[in-house]
């Protein structure tokens, strides 16, 4: 595991956003920890936090020409994300999309720069899809091309059927989907903490009722 996705999972955990316990899903399953990528929410844990999404961008290194945060957490997300993707040396065009059309002023669907050419989607986490399936409509309508998707953490579960949400938004669009960390960068950690086995016990458990393989 790379420093940077072991330094993120003890971010979170410091910051309260990874915390271990019982807790309801979605899919009415009990899971052994939860990340509320929320609770992100003061300038210093937003900073660090897209300093992770630039590292993990810089570790993928997927080609693209914009960022695009889809409305309304994508927003803080994406322009954090290339503020420090700027103090990588990386300065790219970013933009986001309002939930209705402006018809007076600039107008339109999207605030930032153009929206053309290869597009990567920032987002918190992918749970349904419904947001990547917005976001890809919305770069496609516009006649650019989505170039794939970065998210915090891809927690590697079975939806409804056999694939994750991240399986499913690769198979379906044909896109990356990149993380910062993943359900395995999270058990490899919780092994390497000793205080932590009966947290390592729970989440393995989980994992194998519900988790996919990579």
């Amino acid at each position: 595991m790379s420093d940077f996705r072991q330094e993120f999972i003890e971010f979170a955990l410091a910051s309260g956003v990874l915390c271990f316990g019982e807790f309801k899903t979605k899919a009415g399953r009990l899971s052994p920890y939860f990340f509320n990528a929320g609770l992100f929410n003061d300038g210093n844990t937003l900073r660090q936090l897209a300093q992770f999404y630039a590292k993990a961008i810089l570790a993928a290194d997927p080609g693209f020409d914009l960022l695009f945060g889809p409305a309304y957490k994508g927003i803080p997300l994406v322009a954090a994300t290339a503020v420090a993707l700027a103090d990588f040396g990386r300065n790219l065009p970013f933009c986001f999309n309002r939930k209705e059309a402006k018809d007076h002023g600039e107008g339109g669907m999207t605030v930032g720069a153009p929206l053309k050419g290869r597009v990567l989607i920032v987002d918190d986490v992918i749970s349904a899809g419904t947001s990547v399936r917005e976001s890809v409509q919305i770069i496609l309508t516009a006649g650019a091309r989505p170039a794939g998707v970065l998210i915090a953490l891809d927690r590697m579960e079975r939806g409804t059927g056999a694939l994750s949400a991240v399986q499913e938004v690769r198979s379906h669009f044909g896109i990356p989907v990149i993380s910062i960390a993943t359900l395995d960068d999270l058990v490899a950690f919780l092994r390497a903490r000793a205080d932590m086995a009966q947290q390592l016990r729970l989440v393995e458990r989980y994992r194998k009722e519900y988790g996919v393989n990579a």
